[in-house]
């Protein structure tokens, strides 16, 4: 991941040079992005941290937001980082990130992003196997933040109009 000094870009972050806030966010980044899958739901640190999404329903509800990972909150984390840390640093991160994503793309069901991942390695794939959420926030993602998508189809629609 990056470190939030090599990642500052001042011209177009909204931090506004606030360093509490990058400081903060680059905590929250290394703490909940430790998973190469989404964000945590739960530190491991936390007494009440269950790492593993398994067993009868009973278990299955008491770990599924104490400690999973949801690939879909990676979308509006991505957004955050952006905003946060500049468009050309919000741009490497979700690059490094969607990258080693791609795997997972064959894992559990062919073009597909499951519902969640355990918390703890290897962060097997749980719940559905096509989750239209985790789907929907990642290519969101991916073509606002990384390929700036939603501002080249504002500005072609300006230019028809």
């Amino acid at each position: 991941m990056l470190s939030t000094s090599e990642s500052q870009d001042e011209s177009s972050g909204t931090s506004g040079g606030n360093p509490q806030a990058v400081r903060t966010t680059g905590r929250i980044t290394r703490l909940f992005t430790r998973p190469p899958r989404g964000l945590q739901t739960l530190s491991p640190h936390d007494p009440s941290y269950s790492g593993r999404y398994e067993g009868d329903p009973r278990s299955r509800d008491g770990a599924y937001h104490q400690g999973t990972v949801w690939p879909w909150l990676m979308g509006p984390f991505i957004t955050a980082y952006a905003k946060t840390f500049g468009t050309k640093a919000g741009r490497k991160f979700a690059t490094e990130w969607l990258s080693q994503f791609l795997d997972h793309l064959s894992e559990a069901c062919l073009g597909q992003v499951s519902e969640i991942f355990d918390g703890d390695y290897p962060h097997r794939p749980r719940g559905c196997v096509a989750q239209a959420w985790s789907v929907s926030e990642i290519l969101r993602a991916t073509s606002e933040d990384v390929y700036d998508q939603q501002a080249s189809t504002r500005a072609a629609s300006a230019k028809g109009a």
